[in-house]
C-alpha cells in the first residue's frame, strides 16, 4: 500500500538550501506526527508549517474556513467536479478542500489556487484569461510538469498520485510562486507557470486537472482583497458630533433653569409655603434646584433628536429603492438592474471628488473590432456621401455583404465597399496586405462539430486582424510547426514557416519569415509605427508621409494602430542568417542579446504596406460619462494592470487624454531615486523654475504643504496628465516620495496608473483618502478591483461580467459604466440635497418646539411645568410632523433628473459640503430659537390682561397651551411647505393632512365623551371648543405664523433675486420652458488629430513564437509535413524558460512620444 501523500506549506525562514535557489523547511516523512505548528511573533500568530494529505478529506477538514461562504455565496455555490474516492463527483466550491484534485472545463471560473497536473492540450499546456487579476485581455499559457502531464485524464492514476509539495505560505504576490514537488524519488521545482490562480478563466482548453493548493482567504486573490471596512458617511460623523453638542446644550439649559429655580425658591418661594402647607426649613432651595434640573432634562429631552436616526434610515431606504427601480439604469440586454447593496451611503454619492476606475471590462468591452486601414497610401473604412464628403457611419448605412463567403465571420461589419472592389480588381498591394494579416500572427485554428472554423487567439488584437483578413478572402486555415496554410480568394496555399521573430515589449513588433509556393522568401512584419518606420527602406519616404498622416488620424479617433511592412529575402542571405541564428540559440552566454541583434539585422530595409486601426470597443456612453463627470469637477484616475500603451490608447479614446493637453508626464523610474527625480522635474515643468520644492524627506510639514498645494492647485492653468507604471508606483508610494506623487497627481486633470497590482490600487485610494480628505469612489468589474472597492468611501461593481467578486464586495452595482453618471449626478445629488434639507428642517423643528418650555420656565417659577398638553408633546414628533418631513426627505428635488445630467456643475455644492455643515446647523438653531421666541411671547403678550368676546378672561393656562400648540403646528407646516421644492400628491396629503389630523385629535381629546371615559388622562375638557371659537385667538395664531415665516420668505426672496445659485437659475428656466422644451443636444465628440502621437497598442505576450515553432501546442493528430528547408530549431526547454523569465513585461521607454517632457 502506497504511503499517504503529504502537501506541506512552509515559510522560507532559514531552512535547508535546495537546488534552484529556493530555501525551504524540512519535509515531514510519512508516519511523523502531523499538525499545525504556530508561534507568536510581533503579537501575531504566523503559520510555520502546513501538512495536507491528498484525497483525505477528513484530515484536511482543519483547513476549512468557517463562514466564508456567507460573504462569497454566489461564487462558492458554483459546481465543480472533484475526485473523491477514485470517482469524479459534483461538489460546490465551498465544499472543495485543500489537497483535492478537481477537473476544470473550458470557460470555467477558477475559485481556488491550483497546481496544474494535466490537460487536454499537448505537453500539459492550458490557456487562461487573467483579466480579473491583472486587467489584461490576452491569454496566458500555463503548463504542467512533464511527469504529471502523463497522468492525462486517467482517474485511477490521478487518484494514486502521491507526491509531496513544499511551497511558500499564502501571500499576495500574483506573479511569483515558489515550491518543490517531490514524487517518484525526484524533485521538481514549481513556479508561477505551473499555478492557476483563483479569478482565472480556463480558455481554449477542453479540460484540465489541478490540485487545490490554497483555498478561501489563503488564495492570492483574496490576499490582495484587503479587509472589509465599516463605511460611514461624513454626514453620519457630523450628526454624531452635533448630537453630542445638543446634549451638552440640553445640560446647559437644565443648569440655567435649575439655578433659576434655586434663586426663585430662596427669594419668592417663601410666600407660597403657607399656601402649600410647608413648614419653613423643610425644603432646601438647592435641593429644589437639583430636582428641577432633572425635571427639565426630562422635559427638554425632545431637543435631542433621538428619532433622527430612525428617520434618516427610512429616507436612505427610500433612496435605495429609487436606485433599484430606476429604469434608466436597467440593462435590458442582460436583464440586469442597478442594485444598491447598502442603504447607508446614498448621500455620499453626491459628494464624490475622485473616481478610481479599472480599465478592462469597466471602460472597455474586451472586444476588438477592425475599423479602418491604410494600404499603399489610401484609407479604407471611411464612408463618403454623393459629394465625396466623409460622413458618420449610421445604422442606415449598408455594410459590406459577406454572406456569400461561407467561412466569413457573421458578426464582422465593414462599411467601405472600396476595399472589396480593390480585392476583386487584383490590387497587388491590397492582396499582400491581407496576406500578411493572415500569416503574421500566433492564432491557432480548429473546426468545431458543425465544420465551422474557430480561432483560438492569444490576444484580441490578433483575433480582430485575422478575422478581418478572413472576411476579405484571405482565410487562415491551419498551421503546423513548419507550415501555415491559408485560403487566398478560394485557392488553398501552404507557406513554409522558416522563422518566427517573436514579439516583446522592447521590440514592439513581430515578424514571420515564410517561403511561398513559388520559392520566394518573404519577411512579414507588424508592430509599432515608431519602431517599424525606422526599419523602412529609404524609397518609402512618400508613402511613409501619407501613412503617418493616416496613423495620426486613426490615433486621434482613439484607435489602436499597427504598421505593416514586408521584405523580400535572398535565399543565400537567409541561409547565412539562419545559420547564425542557430548558433545564437545554442549559445550559453549572451544568448538573448545575440538573437536580438540578428532580429535587428534582418528586420531592415522593409517595404511599407500600410497600417491597421483596431477599435478597443468602449462601453456605450463612456465618453459622454467621462466628459460629464469632468464638468462636475470629479477627477477620474484609471488604475489598470494592463500595458502602458494600451492604457494610454484608452485614455485618448475616452477623452481623458487629449492632444490639446499642455503636457503628459510619464514616470517610469526603476528605483526610488529615479522616481523622485522624475516627479521633481515634472513639478518643475508644471509650476515653473521659481518654486522651491521640499526634498521629499521632510514629513513633519506634510499637512501644511498639502494645504498649500490645494491653494496652488486652483491657480494651475492648462491641462496636464500623469502616467505612472506599477514598478515606479511601488517606489512612489514610499513615505518619503508619496507626498511629491500626490501633489503632482492632484494638479493633473488625468492620472493613469499602469501595471498596478490589486494591492497598489488600494494603496493609491488610501493615499488620496488620507491626505486629501476627499470623498472617493472606486469602480471595477474584476476580482483585482476588490481591494480598491473596499478601500474607497464608495465601491461600485460592474455586474454581468464573468466574475462576481467586484459585485460581491461593492456598495452599488450595475451593468454599464455609463450608469455611473446617473448614479452620481442624479441619485447621488438628490440624496445629498434631500438629506441636507431634512436635517436642517429637523433641527429647526426640534428647537422651535422644545425651547418654548425654556421661556415658559421664567414665568412659572422654574417649576418644570410643561407649556403644552402632555398628549401634544407625545404626538408632535410621532404624528403631527413625522410624515411631512419624511416626504420631503424622500421625494424632494430642486431640478429634474434631465437637468441634473445636462448641467453637471450642479454637483459642486455637494463636493464643497455647502448644504449642511456646522455653519448651517447653527443657522437652523438660531432659526428655531427665533421661532420659539415668537411662539411664546406673541401669545403671551396678546393674552396679557385680555378678555374674550363674552367678557370672560381667556388668559388661562389651557387656552394659552392650545393657542401655542396650534400656532406651532401651523408654523412648522408652512415652513416645510416653503422648503419643499418638488410637490407631489404625497407631499400635499402629508402636509395638509397633518394639520387636519392635529385638529381632529385636538377636538377629540378635549371632548366631553373622552373626558367621561378617562377623566384623569384628558383634563383639557372643552378647552379647544372654547378657545378656537374666539376670533382673537385666530388673530393671535395668524400673527404668530406671519411673524415666524415672513423673515424667512423675505430673506429667501432677496437671496434668489440678488444672489441666485445655479439651481435657482435652472429652476427658473424650468418653469419658463415647461410648455415648450427644446430637445437636449448631446455633446459632440470632437478630436484634433496630431502627427506627434502614436496610436500603437498591442495586447500580446512574449513566448508564443517559440511555443508555435516548437510544436508544443500542436495536437499529434496533425503531423507536420516534411520540408525542403529545415526551420529554426530551439533548445527544447528554451521556450519555457523564456516564457517564465519574460512573463512580466518590461516597461518600454515612452521617450519617442513628443508629449513627454521628462
Amino acid at each position: 500500500m502506497k504511503d499517504d501523500f503529504f502537501f506541506t506549506l512552509t515559510t522560507f525562514r532559514g531552512g535547508a538550501s535546495v537546488s534552484g535557489g529556493i530555501s525551504v523547511g524540512h519535509l515531514l516523512r510519512p508516519g511523523e506526527r502531523s499538525g499545525i505548528i504556530m508561534f507568536c511573533s510581533e503579537k501575531k500568530l504566523r503559520e510555520v508549517e502546513r501538512i495536507v494529505k491528498a484525497n483525505d478529506r477528513e484530515y484536511n477538514e482543519k483547513f476549512q474556513y468557517a463562514f466564508r461562504h456567507k460573504s462569497d455565496n454566489q461564487v462558492n455555490n458554483r459546481q465543480s467536479e472533484v475526485l473523491i474516492n477514485s470517482k469524479l463527483q459534483n461538489e460546490k466550491w465551498m465544499n472543495v478542500k485543500v489537497g483535492d484534485i478537481i477537473k476544470l472545463e473550458n470557460n470555467q471560473f477558477v475559485a481556488a489556487d491550483l497546481l496544474l497536473l494535466s490537460s487536454s492540450e499537448p505537453h500539459g499546456l492550458c490557456y487562461v484569461e487573467t483579466a480579473e487579476l491583472d486587467g489584461e485581455t490576452n491569454l496566458k499559457v500555463r503548463h504542467a510538469l512533464s511527469v504529471t502531464s502523463e497522468l492525462g485524464a486517467d482517474i485511477s492514476r490521478l487518484a494514486g498520485f502521491d507526491g509531496i509539495v513544499v511551497c511558500e505560505v499564502p501571500n499576495n504576490k500574483l506573479d511569483k510562486f515558489m515550491g518543490i514537488l517531490s514524487w517518484k524519488d525526484s524533485k521538481h521545482s514549481l513556479n508561477n507557470e505551473k499555478i492557476i490562480l483563483r479569478g482565472c478563466i480556463l480558455r481554449n482548453t477542453s479540460w484540465c486537472f489541478g490540485m487545490v493548493i490554497f483555498a478561501g482567504p489563503d488564495t492570492k486573490l483574496m490576499q490582495n482583497s484587503g479587509k472589509t471596512k465599516f463605511k460611514r458617511t461624513s454626514i453620519d460623523r457630523l450628526m454624531n458630533t452635533l448630537v453630542l453638542w445638543i446634549f451638552g446644550f440640553l445640560i446647559c439649559l437644565g443648569i440655567i433653569l435649575a439655578i433659576g429655580n434655586s434663586i426663585w425658591e430662596s427669594q419668592t418661594g417663601d410666600q407660597f409655603r403657607t399656601f402649600l402647607f410647608w413648614n419653613e426649613g423643610e425644603k432646601s432651595s438647592v435641593f429644589s434646584g437639583f430636582l428641577t434640573f432633572w425635571s427639565y432634562i426630562i422635559i427638554l429631552n425632545t431637543v435631542v433628536p433621538i428619532s433622527l436616526y430612525v428617520s434618516v434610515e427610512v429616507i436612505r431606504l427610500g433612496h435605495s429603492y429609487f436606485i433599484n427601480w430606476d429604469r434608466k439604469m436597467y440593462y435590458s440586454r442582460k436583464a440586469i438592474p442597478a442594485v444598491a447593496r447598502t442603504t447607508t451611503l446614498n448621500e455620499e454619492l453626491g459628494q464624490i471628488e475622485y473616481i478610481f476606475s479599472d480599465k478592462t471590462g469597466t471602460l472597455t468591452q474586451n472586444i476588438m473590432t477592425f475599423k479602418r486601414c491604410s494600404i499603399n497610401g489610401r484609407i479604407y473604412g471611411e464612408v463618403h456621401d454623393d459629394l465625396d464628403q466623409k460622413t458618420e457611419i449610421t445604422q442606415e448605412k449598408e455594410p459590406v455583404d459577406f454572406s456569400v463567403k461561407s467561412q466569413a465571420d457573421r458578426e464582422f461589419q465593414f462599411f467601405d465597399h472600396h476595399l472589396m472592389e480593390s480585392i476583386k480588381m487584383g490590387d497587388p498591394k491590397v492582396h499582400e496586405f491581407l496576406r500578411l494579416l493572415a500569416l503574421c500572427h500566433t492564432v491557432m485554428s480548429e473546426e468545431n462539430s458543425a465544420g465551422e472554423l474557430i480561432y483560438q487567439v492569444q490576444s484580441p488584437d490578433e483575433g480582430a486582424l485575422v478575422t478581418a483578413a478572413r472576411n476579405f478572402g484571405f482565410i487562415f486555415k491551419s498551421r503546423t510547426p513548419e507550415t501555415i496554410t491559408i485560403e487566398e480568394l478560394g485557392t488553398l496555399v501552404t507557406y513554409q514557416l522558416l522563422a518566427f521573430l517573436d514579439f516583446n515589449n522592447t521590440r514592439k513588433r513581430m515578424s514571420v519569415i515564410v517561403r511561398n509556393p513559388e520559392g520566394q522568401i518573404k519577411l512579414y512584419s507588424k508592430g509599432a509605427d515608431t519602431i517599424l518606420f525606422e526599419k523602412l527602406h529609404p524609397s518609402n519616404e512618400v508613402l511613409l508621409s501619407l501613412t503617418s498622416d493616416h496613423l495620426s488620424e486613426f490615433a486621434g479617433e482613439g484607435l489602436r494602430t499597427l504598421a505593416i511592412a514586408y521584405r523580400d529575402l535572398d535565399d543565400k542571405y537567409f541561409k547565412e542568417w539562419h545559420k547564425m541564428l542557430e548558433d545564437a540559440n545554442a549559445a550559453t552566454e549572451e544568448r538573448d542579446e545575440r538573437i536580438a541583434g540578428l532580429y535587428e539585422e534582418i528586420e531592415r530595409d522593409l517595404m511599407l504596406l500600410g497600417a491597421t486601426a483596431v477599435e478597443d470597443k468602449l462601453q456605450e456612453g463612456v465618453i459622454e460619462t467621462v466628459t460629464s463627470l469632468s464638468l462636475a469637477n470629479i477627477k477620474i484616475w484609471v488604475l489598470t494592470g494592463d500595458k502602458q500603451e494600451t492604457a494610454i490608447n484608452i485614455g485618448y479614446a475616452c477623452n481623458m487624454l487629449t492632444d490639446d493637453m499642455n503636457d503628459v508626464f510619464v514616470i517610469a523610474g526603476n528605483n526610488a531615486v529615479e522616481v523622485r527625480e522624475e516627479l521633481r522635474k515634472a513639478k518643475q515643468n508644471l509650476f515653473g523654475q521659481n518654486r522651491n520644492f521640499s526634498n521629499g524627506h521632510v514629513v513633519c510639514e506634510k499637512k501644511q504643504q498639502l494645504e498649500l498645494d490645494s491653494i496652488v492647485e486652483e491657480t494651475i492653468t492648462g491641462d496636464y496628465a500623469l502616467i505612472i507604471n506599477g514598478h515606479s508606483l511601488a517606489h512612489a508610494l514610499e513615505s518619503d516620495v508619496k507626498n511629491d506623487l500626490l501633489e503632482l497627481a492632484c494638479m493633473c486633470k488625468t492620472v493613469i496608473c499602469c501595471r498596478v497590482t490589486p494591492l497598489q490600487k488600494a494603496q493609491v485610494v488610501e493615499l488620496v483618502k488620507k491626505y486629501r480628505n476627499a470623498v472617493t469612489l472606486a469602480i471595477g468589474d474584476g476580482a483585482n478591483d476588490v481591494s480598491m472597492i473596499k478601500s474607497a468611501h464608495i465601491g461600485v461593481g460592474i455586474s454581468g461580467q464573468e466574475g462576481l467578486q467586484a459585485v460581491l464586495a461593492s456598495d452599488y452595482s450595475f451593468a454599464q459604466f455609463r450608469y455611473l453618471q446617473r448614479l452620481l449626478l442624479v441619485h447621488g445629488r438628490w440624496s445629498y440635497f434631500r438629506m441636507c434639507k431634512f436635517l436642517c428642517y429637523f433641527f429647526y423643528k426640534n428647537f422651535a418646539f422644545t425651547l418654548v418650555h425654556f421661556w415658559f420656565g421664567f414665568f412659572c417659577g422654574f417649576s418644570a411645568q410643561t407649556v403644552y398638553d402632555q398628549w401634544f408633546i407625545t404626538l408632535f414628533n410621532i404624528v403631527y410632523t413625522s410624515l411631512p418631513v419624511l416626504a420631503m426627505g424622500i421625494f424632494d428635488q430642486d431640478v429634474s433628473d434631465q437637468n441634473s445630467v445636462d448641467c453637471p456643475q450642479l454637483y459642486k455644492p455637494g463636493q464643497l459640503n455647502l448644504l449642511f455643515n456646522k455653519r448651517k446647523f447653527f443657522i437652523c438653531v438660531l432659526h428655531g430659537i427665533y421661532t420659539s421666541l415668537v411662539l411664546f411671547f406673541i401669545p403671551y403678550g396678546a393674552f396679557y390682561n385680555v378678555a374674550g368676546e363674552d367678557g370672560q378672561h381667556i388668559a388661562d393656562y389651557q387656552s394659552f397651551a392650545v393657542t401655542m400648540a396650534t400656532s406651532l403646528v401651523i408654523v412648522v407646516s408652512v415652513q416645510i411647505a416653503l422648503d419643499t421644492s418638488y410637490w407631489t400628491f404625497i407631499n400635499h396629503v402629508f402636509i395638509w393632512g397633518s394639520i387636519a389630523i392635529y385638529f381632529s385629535i385636538l377636538f377629540t381629546m378635549h371632548s366631553n365623551g373622552i373626558f367621561g371615559i378617562f377623566p384623569n388622562q384628558f383634563p383639557f375638557v372643552g378647552n379647544a371648543r372654547h378657545s378656537l371659537t374666539q376670533k382673537c385667538i385666530w388673530l393671535v395664531i395668524l400673527l404668530t405664523t406671519v411673524a415666524s415665516v415672513m423673515p424667512v420668505v423675505a430673506f429667501r426672496f432677496l437671496k434668489v433675486d440678488l444672489y441666485p445659485t445655479l439651481s435657482d437659475q435652472i429652476r427658473r428656466w424650468q418653469k419658463a420652458q415647461k410648455k415648450a422644451r427644446p430637445p437636449s443636444s448631446r455633446r459632440p465628440r470632437t478630436r484634433r488629430s496630431s502627427s506627434r502621437r502614436s496610436g500603437y497598442a498591442f495586447a500580446h505576450q512574449e513566448g508564443y513564437g517559440e511555443l508555435i515553432t516548437s510544436g508544443k501546442n500542436m495536437r499529434a493528430k496533425n503531423p507536420p509535413p516534411t520540408s525542403g528547408l529545415e526551420k529554426t530549431h530551439y533548445n527544447s526547454t528554451s521556450w519555457i524558460e523564456n516564457l517564465c523569465k519574460k512573463t512580466t513585461d518590461t516597461v518600454s521607454s515612452f521617450s519617442q512620444d513628443k508629449t513627454v517632457k521628462l
